[in-house]
Formats: C-alpha cells, structure tokens, sequence
C-alpha cells in the first residue's frame, strides 16, 4: 500500500482530504505543526511533527513517501506579518518541493490559491493564463504566486508536481473555523451586523477535495488546474444562508468606498485592542472580483464539479451542529 503524506491536514481543505483519502482506504501521514487540531480527532492516521520552514524536517517526514498533498500555507489579510507569509509560502514551498524531488516522491499536488493570479486583471476571461499579482497586490497573493514558482523551479529538474488552485472554500468540517464560517455562525446566531458590498467566488471543499485526488491520478505534470465554484455577491450569499439556516440576513450593505474609508480606522483599532480586524484593505481587495472564475480545464480533465451553494450552506450549518458549535 503507497504512503501519502499531507502537509496543513489540520486545515479546512486538509480535514476533508484526509477525511476523503481515508474512506478510500489509503494510508496517510499527516505532518502537524504546533498543537493537535480537533480536525483529526479519532482519525487514523500517522502523525509526525514538522514544519514547512524546516527542511530537514520535511526530509523526514517524506521517508518513503510515494504521494505528497501540500497545502500548509498561511492565509493573512494583515500584510506579510513581519515575514512569516513569505517563509510559510514561498520558502516553504521551495522546501517541500526540494525535499520531495531529493526524496523521490512520485507526486506532488501543491495546493496554491486563486490568489494567485490577478483577480483584477482586463483580460476578458479569469482563468489559468490570467496574469500574476503584481508588486501592488496583497502580501498573500503576491506569496502564493511565488510559491507556485517555486514549485515549477523543481518540476524544471524532474519532479512530479502538479498545482491546483481553490476559489473561495467554504463547506463542512470547518472546525477551527474559518473566516467565513465565523461569519456564517455570526449570521446564524444574529450577531453579523452588516455586510460590504463586493462578490468573490465560492466552491465546496468537498468539490476542491474530489478534484484534487484526480489531479494527483491524472493531472498534466506542470499544470495549474483553477478549482472554482460559483460567483456570488457576499450580500446574496448571506441572504440564501439566511433562508437555508432560519435567520435574518442583515440589512445594511456598506459600499466599498466607505469600506475602504474605514478600514485603515478598523485596523489601527484592532492593532491597539490585539484583536482581529473585521476586515483590512487587503480583505476589500478579494471582494472586487466582478465575474465568476472560469473552471473550464479542470472541469473537462479533472471532472471537476461545483455543488450548488445552496447546498454546501445546508450542510454547513448541519455540520457545526454536529461539531458543538
């Protein structure tokens, strides 16, 4: 039976790798940074400490690894945090591609971002040949972008590597949670004062999770496949999240310029109160994307195959439920 090794399984997209790869029968090691996740609670899997910015680390934990799914990363709407983005997902990346290709894994999927492209570009479609993030994007687009250089520095000199790029994932399992779970419990419980107007687009991590598993089978080596969903205003979003969970969604709709005006007020605040921002520039940046992300070759190699969001919603909310929240 091959070995496959997971970095980032603690994550939300990771929780529900592992939780898929397990009910295939595979034999998984998963590499934990820090403390233990309640992602991996009662999960049988093999589990190894180790850190992406660690190189021998990653040597170790690959030792005998036939399939590597990559997708430790830190996601930041904060700038580049005193340079931990850049390590976790620029160095990091050149490691566990370094340490894959010394070690002779088969395969690599590396889990990037649609970050990673310009999301603002011209072009008349928003898919794999969009541009990259120039110098004026967000720290974490600008790492993403990098990262999956990195990435193809080592498919250059032999590796195996494959790299697919998730939309806005939302779905079940989200234990820790995310950025949007919160804002989905927030909704739920009544507690979510306003929205901002902007749209992004959004795909099941179930659907992200299924097409990655066929790209580590039969992914074009050096290819990026786009995993996107569907397009929706987070205003729209939230009100058919009202309707599937029995809430109200909230009325006020602040435009993106006022949004912009406050946020620096927002940021400096939770600077000086050690909290987290409700949102930052950076986080307004994501929400100008205008047009739905174009999946086409995922969709026609990879069988890639977005649920509607009504659906993800439904069990969002079954599944925080089931988890205590």
């Amino acid at each position: 039976m091959k070995t496959i090794v997971i970095t980032g399984a603690s994550g939300h997209i990771g929780g529900n790798l592992v939780r898929a790869l397990l009910d295939q029968g595979e034999r998984l090691r998963v590499m934990i940074h820090g403390e233990d996740n309640p992602a991996l609670d009662g999960l049988d899997v093999e589990r190894v400490k180790g850190d992406v910015r660690d190189l021998d680390s990653l040597t170790r934990a690959f030792e005998g690894a036939d399939l590597i799914y990559h997708l430790a990363a830190l996601i930041s709407i904060t700038g580049g945090q005193n340079g931990r983005v850049h390590a976790t997902n620029v160095e990091g990346a050149r490691n566990v591609a370094q340490a894959a290709l010394e070690g002779g894994v088969r395969r690599l999927v590396h889990f990037s971002s649609c970050h990673a492209f310009d999301l603002r570009a011209t072009t008349m479609i928003l898919d794999e040949t969009a541009p990259r993030p120039s110098t004026n994007h967000p720290a974490y687009d600008q790492s993403k972008a990098a990262g999956e250089a990195q990435v193809r520095a080592a498919i250059a000199k032999g590796l195996d590597a494959v790299i697919v790029n998730p939309s806005g994932v939302i779905g079940p399992n989200d234990f820790s949670p995310s950025r949007m779970g919160e804002a989905l419990l927030s909704l739920r419980d009544r507690r979510l004062p306003g929205l901002v107007q902007g749209g992004f687009d959004f795909v099941d991590v179930r659907d992200v999770v299924r097409s990655a598993i066929v790209a580590a089978e039969r992914g074009r080596t050096g290819e990026s496949y786009l995993l996107s969903g569907h397009y929706c205003t987070v205003a729209d979003l939230m009100r058919l999240a009202a309707e599937v969970c029995g809430s109200q969604a909230p009325r006020l709709v602040t435009p993106m310029w006022l949004a912009r005006v406050g946020a620096p007020f927002i940021t400096a605040y939770s600077r000086l109160s050690r909290s987290e921002p409700i949102y930052t520039l950076e986080a307004l940046h994501a929400l100008t994307l205008d047009r739905p992300l174009v999946a086409d070759k995922a969709i026609e190699e990879l069988g890639h195959d977005p649920r509607p969001l009504r659906d993800s919603l439904r069990d969002i909310f079954a599944s925080f439920e089931d988890i205590g929240r």
